[in-house]
């Protein structure tokens, strides 16, 4: 198992990188390809300690700026962390690539050098959403398609549940509509319309419309809503966190749960290959947690479950 990190990309990187691969080392024996200037991470690693058969070093001279145009970085920089990366990935050199850098540049990446897998109209992003009870669920979309249509939210609706079933190991997950209330012909006019395809959808267990009330709850595990809205409810989960830590109450079995290092990032779904994105202050303890999550995507085989699924429907 091989898995490219774009060492540069994040407000600590390249050293809270280091330490996230040197945490994933302590227990894991895939092999790490560290793109990013050579030099520098060479010297890192040795003045951490740090040595490992399965560390490979991946020379990338330029880094891509978080305020840069993507698209234009990723033509102009051929030879950045993040360009590179997804050369190995489409090369079949590394099975997997994340970063914690430019999130446009990934999205660019992904979209147009490994591609949607064929059926997928629009690749999605999605969250964990910690629940009271203490399971996991998940929001999808949370930011990469702003505009929807009724046909996309039933697309995002079943790689939600694939990635409930799959990597979260909810074996039989519920999907609900994020709504303005509970009953049927309640909401917008994409809520509207994409409710009865999502009730007539057989490869899911919809339960109807569900409120922002309910998204800590268990009344759903996936809640599918347009990526507009499902970044204004992220958002407001991490302000949510930020207020409870400055009220000393981030040690809180639940609160504790919103941290983004404990998930590391978030995949791309629906793309050909793993391509997870990380937050921008990424610590070490999330690069880990990133490389964990790649490692599973790679097990479970979980872009060819994708594949398989939209093939048959």
């Amino acid at each position: 198992m091989n898995i490219g990190i774009d060492m540069m990309g994040g407000d600590f990187a390249p050293l809270e990188a280091v330490k996230g691969v040197q945490q994933y080392l302590t227990h894991s024996q895939n092999n790490i390809f560290c793109i990013g200037e050579e030099t520098q991470l060479k010297a890192l690693f040795q003045q951490h300690g740090i040595s490992s058969p399965f560390l490979h070093f991946v020379h990338a001279p330029e880094v891509i700026g978080y305020h840069e145009h993507p698209t234009k970085a990723l033509k102009e920089k051929p030879n950045s962390s993040i360009a590179i990366g997804f050369k190995l990935l489409l090369s079949g050199e590394v099975d997997a690539f994340l970063s914690a850098g430019n999130t446009g540049a990934m999205l660019v990446g992904a979209m147009f050098s490994i591609k949607p897998i064929k059926g997928v109209l629009r690749p999605t992003i999605a969250t964990l959403l910690p629940k009271l009870s203490g399971k996991t669920g998940l929001l999808v979309d949370v930011g990469l398609n702003a505009d929807c249509k009724p046909e996309q939210l039933n697309q995002f609706a079943i790689l939600g549940n694939l990635y409930a079933k799959h990597i979260l190991n909810i074996t039989e997950p519920t999907t609900g509509l994020l709504n303005m209330g509970e009953e049927e012909g309640k909401g917008n006019a994409l809520a509207q319309a994409t409710y009865p395809i999502l009730k007539e959808n057989t490869v899911i267990n919809f339960v109807g419309n569900v409120e922002g009330r309910d998204v800590f709850n268990d009344k759903a595990d996936v809640i599918v809503c347009d990526g507009f809205t499902g970044n204004i409810i992220l958002k407001t989960a991490e302000a949510m966190y930020d207020a409870a830590a400055h009220q000393n109450l981030g040690n809180d079995a639940f609160f504790g749960r919103f941290h983004f290092e404990n998930y590391g990032g978030t995949p791309v779904l629906g793309v050909n290959k793993p391509v997870i994105i990380g937050h921008g202050i990424s610590n070490a303890k999330a690069f880990s947690n990133m490389i964990l999550l790649a490692e599973k995507m790679i097990q479970t085989k979980f872009c060819e479950i994708i594949t398989h699924s939209f093939e048959n429907l």
